[in-house]
């Protein structure tokens, strides 16, 4: 099995995480919904697997492209 790194397309505040850890995901299912400039951004899974890591919490304030959670292929 390999893992599939999901980033941050912005900087911003975690918002809310819509997915757990052990869910199965099909590509664009959303994993965690960020606030930036007062608009709600979804980072969503990049390819079909298992949601193996969340790395972030509600609350944390992540920058462009720092890895958030790890999928699972």
């Amino acid at each position: 099995m390999s893992h599939i790194d999901i980033k941050t397309e912005i900087t911003g505040n975690i918002w809310k995480i819509v997915a757990q850890v052990g869910d199965r995901l099909s590509e664009s299912d959303p994993i965690i919904i960020m606030e930036s400039m007062k608009m709600e951004i979804p980072i969503m899974a990049s390819e079909d697997g298992r949601l193996s890591e969340i790395l972030v919490a509600e609350g944390d304030i992540v920058a462009e492209g720092s890895v958030v959670a790890r999928i699972e292929v």
